[in-house]
């Protein structure tokens, strides 16, 4: 094998390495687009360099360019392949006992954005979540955090009652080809650390789920609305961006009314496929509402600021594209702007 032959192998492998889940091929940029010389290989590059590529990378969609959904699959894939994942590293959280909390070695919390338990105990400050940006750069409007494990469940609830979550949304079955998530709810009522929780209410629905739930903690007691939509496969999209724009729909209801103002939290397995498919979705309805147009990669780039790996395939990417299109063409369009 020639050394030109082994190279492109080399370049073929970085590119089906970084749609694998956990892909420590996160800080490799491909700088082949930037000009009409011979491609140059991939390269590592540090942290304050994928930071400033994700803060000014750009792509504004009008309504009229989503309604006409003026772009090919293929370019949306190639657009994606570009966006730096920015995965934190095992070396950036020295922290005791951090190992045996995480679902999946490879997908940790960034650093600069992780949600820290206030515990008494030091070691039990770590919980595999991040701090997520909203709309217009709200500080905190999410937590994106992986599925539960049997001994995180009552660092979960801790954080729940913590951050005053008035929403958790949940992205994932309990168990797809393998565990995804444990059940973390009673069926009815039982505790959970210091924590009483019990189920209040329940609706069913064919793609999702509703619970009423109460949290208590010594005299004060919360509550929180649990919602399962647990028709999204593993690493891929819903069958219909409408039944996801209801979620979205449903999700805004229940903000309107509820007790607390603290971050939805938002969990699949991982954390990053499908809830940030999620959260992207709802910062693009916001933004099309108020300017009739969308920034769908920034929003991307600036989820991978906060939490590395947000939007997991090319397909969760262009299913994003597919579903804000769907809601452009429910907006009325404003001549004026």
């Amino acid at each position: 094998m020639d050394k030109a032959t082994h190279s492109k192998q080399e370049v073929k492998k970085h590119v089906r390495l970084q749609e694998r889940r956990g892909s420590n091929v996160s800080l490799v940029l491909d700088m082949s687009s930037l000009s009409n010389a011979e491609p140059i290989l991939s390269v590592s590059t540090p942290r304050d360099v994928t930071v400033q590529l994700l803060n000014t990378t750009s792509h504004v969609l009008t309504q009229k360019m989503l309604q006409q959904q003026n772009w090919s699959l293929e370019e949306l894939e190639k657009e994606f392949a570009k966006i730096p994942s920015n995965f934190a590293s095992s070396e950036e959280l020295n922290i005791p006992g951090r190992a045996t909390k995480d679902r999946y070695k490879s997908i940790l919390p960034n650093p600069q954005s992780r949600v820290c338990l206030k515990t008494d105990d030091e070691d039990g400050s770590y919980i595999n979540a991040n701090y997520i940006r909203g709309y217009a750069g709200q500080e905190k409007a999410y937590i994106a955090t992986q599925g539960p494990m049997l001994n995180t469940i009552n660092d979960f609830w801790t954080m729940v009652w913590q951050e005053e979550a008035p929403l958790i949304l949940m992205l994932t079955k309990l168990k797809e080809e393998k565990e995804k998530c444990v059940c973390y709810w009673p069926e009815t009522k039982a505790t959970y650390g210091p924590f009483t929780i019990q189920v209040q209410g329940m609706c069913e629905w064919e793609d999702y789920t509703i619970r009423n739930i109460s949290l208590q903690l010594k005299d004060e007691c919360r509550t929180v609305k649990h919602i399962i939509f647990s028709s999204w496969p593993d690493q891929k999209t819903p069958e219909s961006a409408k039944t996801f724009l209801h979620i979205i729909s449903e999700v805004e209801k229940i903000l309107q009314t509820a007790e607390t103002t603290g971050p939805i939290i938002v969990h699949c397995s991982a954390g990053i496929g499908r809830t940030g498919c999620f959260i992207a979705t709802q910062i693009g309805c916001k933004q099309l509402k108020e300017k009739r147009e969308v920034d769908i990669l920034g929003i991307v780039c600036q989820l991978r600021i906060d939490r590395g790996g947000m939007i997991q395939t090319s397909e969760q990417y262009q299913f994003l594209h597919h579903t804000l299109a769907t809601y452009a063409s429910q907006l009325p369009e404003i001549t004026n702007l």
